[in-house]
């Protein structure tokens, strides 16, 4: 009797550690590294006087120390225009098939949220700013600098160059959760301003203020790797 009592006492703590250790894994686990692809809608704030939406494209790769907490190394390539060199009166005009390369952190909201109790932290969540450097390297193809309406009016400046840049981004991401509730990939939406520390991303230098562009993009980013690890709180709710 003794003996069945002992053993059934061992095999109920067994089974309620099992239990506990399992319960304590769901939605709990991660993937430290994703690599991820996006395309991105660009415009030019610079001495053009008019602006141009160009296309560009995105790869990345993500080292996520929690899953709330990321840091993004990123190469862009693709173009920037703007202006017009018959309708405007400066007569700018510039095409720029541009490269960038940007590390940022980024900071998702579930990180001080306590989002178990509540909808709407749980929606916001994954909600997310973000901000680092960058290089961009300017390559010019296209440039008009001559005014046709205004024959005496030039605008100098150089077809190459490599830039520095702050990257200013928020955004969202929608995780998809495998069978483990662990984030298998992400879509993720993003406006993003990059500041310029410079005049000269359209090959055009004119007044006093820094050129800036602009980009919203869409992309996904995929858990790769066998880094699993966990997190102190369930990421899915």
């Amino acid at each position: 009797m003794i003996k069945l009592i002992y053993k059934t006492t061992i095999l109920t703590l067994i089974a309620c550690c099992t239990a506990f250790m399992a319960k304590a894994q769901i939605g709990f686990d991660y993937s430290q590294y994703e690599a991820g692809v996006a395309v991105g809608f660009n415009q030019v704030y610079g001495d053009a006087q008019t602006q141009t939406t160009t296309q560009s494209i995105h790869f990345n790769f993500t080292y996520n120390a929690t899953p709330f907490t990321n840091f993004v190394l990123e190469t862009q390539l693709g173009k920037l225009t703007g202006g017009d060199s018959l309708k405007t009166t400066s007569g700018r005009y510039f095409n720029n098939d541009f490269t960038s390369f940007i590390f940022r952190g980024q900071l998702q909201f579930g990180e001080f949220l306590d989002y178990s109790r509540s909808p709407f932290k749980n929606a916001i969540k994954n909600l997310y700013v973000s901000a680092g450097v960058g290089l961009v390297i300017d390559r010019i193809t296209q440039v008009n600098r001559y005014s046709i309406q205004l024959p005496m009016v030039y605008t100098p400046g150089l077809d190459r160059t490599n830039e520095p840049f702050i990257p200013l981004r928020i955004g969202y991401e929608f995780k998809v959760y495998n069978k483990y509730d662990q984030p298998a990939f992400k879509v993720d939406l993003g406006y993003e301003y990059n500041l310029v520390l410079s005049d000269n991303l359209d090959g055009l230098v004119a007044g006093s203020h820094y050129d800036a562009y602009t980009q919203f993009t869409i992309g996904v980013k995929f858990a790769i790797g066998g880094a699993i690890v966990s997190y102190k709180k369930q990421i899915p709710y």
